[in-house]
């Protein structure tokens, strides 16, 4: 999955960000006692682990197009991705 061509490096370096919160997720999730308030904590940071592995970068745009105050986020990601598209040359299913 991380050697799928057209991977930037900023990508596979939020992918790795990922990785990391998820195995440091679990881990922690495993290490605390059962019953442990922490645990719930510990799950939230394996599930946003997951998210950045499997969407990278797309993350930080949707995150930043939020905090700029788009009213319409899907749409202003969707917009990055076709400029990102058009930009290389690629035609896109969408």
């Amino acid at each position: 999955m991380l050697a799928r061509r057209g991977m930037t490096g900023r990508d596979l370096v939020w992918r790795a960000a990922g990785a990391c919160l998820f195995v440091g997720g679990c881990t922690a999730s495993a290490i605390a006692r059962d019953g442990s308030p922490w645990v719930v904590l510990h799950f939230l940071i394996a599930v946003l682990g997951i998210v950045l592995v499997l969407n990278g970068k797309r993350v930080a745009v949707a995150i930043r197009a939020e905090r700029r105050g788009h009213c319409n986020t899907a749409a202003a990601v969707h917009a990055a991705r076709l400029r990102r598209l058009h930009r290389s040359g690629k035609s896109s299913d969408f």
